[in-house]
């Protein structure tokens, strides 16, 4: 079952380490860790295989995919060996990523991004194609009448300015090509009324937001234990410490703002009320692709006797979230050609800020995620 994955900000280090660990897993040159869909519990004939995956890309980065994946291999975060090894194959994906194309209005642009998405089907003969959102975080947009409905969407669409931040743009250009869609960053992606709507007339199903890689994997198994041991929890603050692109986007405020609200979201959903304290993400070129988060929680027990706990997690970033963008590939294309369309819900285990009203138990949407994946026939 050949699988296309079209990733938007293809040569990102995201995705570059997804593109090395997948060649890497197809010519059997490492082990699967990391990939969730691996787990004793997910693993499914139903799913593509690795070596069933293709990939290709829109970036406006011109840097070639082997130097950066050279340059990743410089700084630790993928083995050089590998990236010696597959250079053919890496230089080969390389040829199918194609710029961000500008058009007079936000409709052509999305039509020439979804005819780029339709040729990369029909040459390499694919039966169907994940759109994986790996770009910068964006600043929320501000609310436009047309993001409500499908029509006047497309009527604004073919105006001028711009109706659309990037990511839904890029995700009405995946739902015009028929393609499931999976936003991995805490941009707007699919999240407006409209785009369900083209969703659901596409028969395409679609996933996110903002994948769940470090700090906020910790909230999502900490929280339920306060909360199950009915400790109250007074305070939680984090620092998050990055370096890389990620780092240098999230140093702008607006785009810092969206990732801190996602990061936020596990708290209250989990405890039932928000406590005090914020998160803090600062950038720190010197770190690079490698991330340091530092949180203190203040907690009360039994007579309101005072606790506190922390911890210090330390990451690299692309190396965590290559594996889970892999896994949500497969995912996305096993319900698409299960018949599914709309929102994933079941999808929470991989997201800081999943779609629908989930538990945010990271072993509640373990299970979820398990059941999920045994339906998909």
């Amino acid at each position: 079952m050949r699988t296309g994955v079209w990733l938007v900000g293809a040569r990102g280090s995201v995705a570059v380490t997804s593109i090395v660990g997948a060649a890497a897993l197809r010519a059997g040159l490492t082990e699967p860790i990391g990939c969730v869909t691996e787990h004793p519990a997910l693993r499914s004939a139903r799913l593509p295989a690795y070596g069933d995956l293709a990939f290709g890309g829109h970036d406006i980065a011109t840097t070639g995919l082997v130097k950066k994946a050279e340059a990743l291999a410089a700084a630790g975060v993928v083995p050089a060996r590998l990236v010696d090894t597959l250079h053919s194959e890496l230089a080969a994906v390389d040829d199918d990523i194609r710029p961000l194309p500008h058009g007079a209005t936000q409709a052509e642009t999305a039509a020439a991004m979804a005819s780029d998405i339709e040729d990369f089907r029909q040459r390499y003969r694919l039966e169907r194609v994940v759109v994986v959102n790996v770009a910068s975080t964006e600043a929320a947009p501000a609310p436009h009448p047309a993001h409500d409905r499908l029509d006047a969407l497309r009527e604004a669409l073919a105006g001028p300015g711009a109706v659309l931040p990037p990511s839904a743009l890029a995700a009405y250009a995946a739902f015009t090509a028929g393609c499931a869609f999976v936003d991995f960053t805490p941009s707007t992606g699919a999240r407006l009324p409209a785009l369900h709507e083209l969703a659901v007339e596409r028969g395409v199903p679609y996933g996110g937001h903002d994948g769940k890689t470090g700090e906020t994997l910790l909230k999502a198994v900490l929280a339920p234990m306060f909360a199950m041991r009915n400790l109250q929890v007074r305070s939680w603050s984090g620092i998050n410490l990055l370096g890389g692109g990620d780092g240098a986007t999230l140093a702008e405020p607006a785009a810092n703002a969206a990732k801190s609200a996602s990061k936020q979201r596990v708290l209250k959903e989990t405890l039932g009320y928000q406590p005090d304290g914020h998160t803090r993400i600062e950038f720190v070129p010197d770190i690079g692709d490698f991330k340091t988060a530092w949180d203190l929680i203040t907690f009360a027990g039994f007579l309101g006797t005072p606790m506190r706990m922390e911890f210090t997690w330390h990451g690299c970033d692309s190396a965590l979230a290559a594996p889970l963008v892999l896994d949500l590939a497969r995912l996305a294309a096993a319900a698409h050609r299960a018949g599914r369309s709309g929102p994933l819900t079941e999808l929470a285990f991989f997201f800081k800020d999943p779609l629908g009203d989930v538990d945010h138990s990271l072993a509640a949407q373990f299970a979820v995620l398990a059941e999920f994946t045994g339906t998909l026939g």
